[in-house]
């Protein structure tokens, strides 16, 4: 495995399956334009611009990259070539729909296509589109093909959803990372510091220790930490704050870490260290329901239900978890009404809250995969409330 992405045997086994489940949807095809669907893959990090690139994946027949000549240079850093996928460049005065009409088995007349034929099938067939493609590619395109393209999402869900076993060390490996940042939280948090002053710490040290880059800090002190999406302010920190510190970032080949701990600022008052003590009961209770066949909802309620019994249920104001992979947030989503059965090899944060608004907060939050007969976490860090010097 190179830095920025897998062994070129993941991706062909990816494209394979990408394959089986479009002719399984009785689509026409797949076209995937620069994203988290591109990487997924082939590996490729290409952008998104005016002019078309594009990984074109018919359900019969081989796979074509559709791509500007000036932008080949970028497809090398891709599996593009070690796979053997047809490359079909491109001029400014070229039509590249056309390109992606031929690529999906339909041919092109004078910029229009004839209706798509494939397995034998006369009738226009539907053609999925990755959800990032933007509206000045997928309009045209939709011209051309005659077709009103269809999200892929229903087809690439489950195959992003479940990590193979090369996704799963990856994240492994930015859990840890990730791990040994909160080790050194604690030395940031000094009374008279503000909460940026924290944060810009925490994120040379999230570089520091093998992320490529910050993908998000929080660090909600005092009455910030009932505010679940606060970033950082100019707050100093004092004496007696709870602290709430969510942080995570890319860890190559890109994929995620986002785990959640919270602090003290001195020794916290008992009421606080009560309810703190009900929410790692909630916690825990939520990645000990996890296990193959167990719905989302089921650890959305696991959760909840400790909370609530404690009288703490309105205090929970957000879903359990979130998928986690090349994206921070991906499914599945571990919330109420989602009876989607977990499976082996799904990767998600587990993450009740408690927020009381104008005076503290706290989270905990681990990414876990799931197991043949469980979950295992990639975060191990103690859930206790950590206690730091207030001086």
């Amino acid at each position: 495995m190179t830095t920025s992405r897998f062994s070129s045997d993941v991706y062909a086994q990816r494209l394979a399956a990408a394959a089986r489940a479009t002719t399984e949807a009785g689509l026409a095809g797949l076209v995937i334009t620069p994203g988290y669907d591109l990487r997924y893959l082939v590996g490729s990090r290409a952008q998104t611009f005016e002019r078309l690139t594009a990984l074109v994946v018919p359900a019969a027949g081989d796979p074509t990259m559709i791509v500007p000549r000036l932008e080949l240079a970028a497809m090398k850093e891709s599996a593009v070539g070690e796979l053997g996928i047809a490359l079909r460049d491109w001029v400014d005065g070229d039509d590249p729909y056309a390109l992606v009409a031929a690529a999906l088995g339909g041919s092109s007349v004078a910029g229009k296509s004839a209706p798509l034929a494939v397995a034998g099938k006369s009738a226009p067939l539907a053609v999925a589109v990755t959800d990032s493609m933007p509206a000045l590619h997928l309009l045209p395109m939709a011209e051309t093909l005659g077709v009103v393209p269809v999200l892929a999402t229903d087809v690439l869900r489950t195959l992003r959803m479940i990590k193979d076993a090369a996704e799963v060390e990856a994240l492994r490996k930015a859990g840890e990372a990730i791990d040994r940042v909160h080790a050194r939280v604690p030395e940031f948090l000094v009374p008279g510091r503000t909460e940026a002053d924290v944060a810009a710490d925490i994120a040379e040290a999230i570089v520091a220790e093998g992320h490529s880059e910050v993908a998000f800090i929080i660090v909600g002190s005092g009455p910030h930490g009932a505010d679940p999406h606060h970033e950082c302010s100019d707050r100093e920190l004092r004496s007696g704050d709870i602290v709430v510190v969510d942080i995570g970032g890319p860890y190559e080949p890109g994929y995620n870490s986002d785990s959640t701990r919270t602090y003290s600022i001195g020794e916290p008052d008992p009421d606080i260290a009560r309810r703190y003590a009900v929410l790692q009961r909630a916690q825990r209770a939520a990645v000990d329901a996890v296990r193959p066949g167990v719905t989302a909802e089921q650890i959305d309620a696991a959760a909840r239900d400790v909370l609530a019994a404690e009288g703490m249920g309105e205090a929970f104001v957000h879903r359990t978890g979130h998928g986690i992979g090349l994206s921070v947030h991906e499914e599945p989503y571990i919330v109420a009404g989602n009876r989607l059965e977990l499976q082996e090899g799904m990767a998600f944060s587990v993450e009740p809250g408690i927020y009381f608004p104008g005076e503290w907060g706290a989270r905990i939050e681990d990414i876990v995969i799931v197991t043949a007969d469980g979950a295992q976490s990639v975060n191990n860090r103690p859930h206790d409330l950590v206690v730091v010097p207030a001086s």
